[in-house]
């Protein structure tokens, strides 16, 4: 569907714009559907995203900086999302031994637990998104939308 279908606009857009509300209806999209695979689960797109980070961490502590940094949305609140995690005991928070000051976060088993369930869901979601492209133009978009990360 066009984007002006979209927007129920008959006026014409330049590219530029064109190119923008694309990746913005397209990027409402995928989290609209990448939610609804979490949905079960009562873990948010950024918590996931929490999850995921830690499980990389591969048994040693991140700090929230760490965290933030790694997280793929910035404006994310990691103090507010770690919270919530602690409640579902998905991951833990301890003092450093080392530097009273630092906390340090971990993973729990039961938060590796539920990322084993939910990979394989957000793995056939993000197939289904992609499912019409062509494993070339798969690699000619990721490459494109990377140069406007620059």
């Amino acid at each position: 569907m066009k984007i002006e279908e979209l927007l129920k606009t008959d006026q014409t857009l330049p590219p530029s714009r064109k190119l923008l509300l694309s990746i913005l209806h397209t990027t409402n999209l995928i989290n609209d559907k990448i939610s609804e695979t979490l949905k079960p689960f009562d873990i948010s797109i950024s918590q996931f995203n929490v999850l995921r980070i830690l499980r990389g961490q591969k048994g040693k502590p991140a700090n929230l900086s760490t965290i933030q940094e790694r997280m793929i949305s910035k404006m994310s609140n990691t103090t507010r999302l770690v919270d919530k995690l602690i409640v579902k005991e998905y991951v833990e928070r301890s003092i450093c031994q080392m530097n009273r000051r630092k906390v340090e976060i971990n993973i729990t088993s039961k938060g590796l637990e539920v990322l084993k369930v939910i990979d394989p869901l957000i793995d056939k979601t993000e197939e289904l998104i992609t499912n019409q492209l062509s494993p070339s133009e798969v690699e000619s978009i990721t490459t494109n939308l990377q140069k406007l990360l620059k």
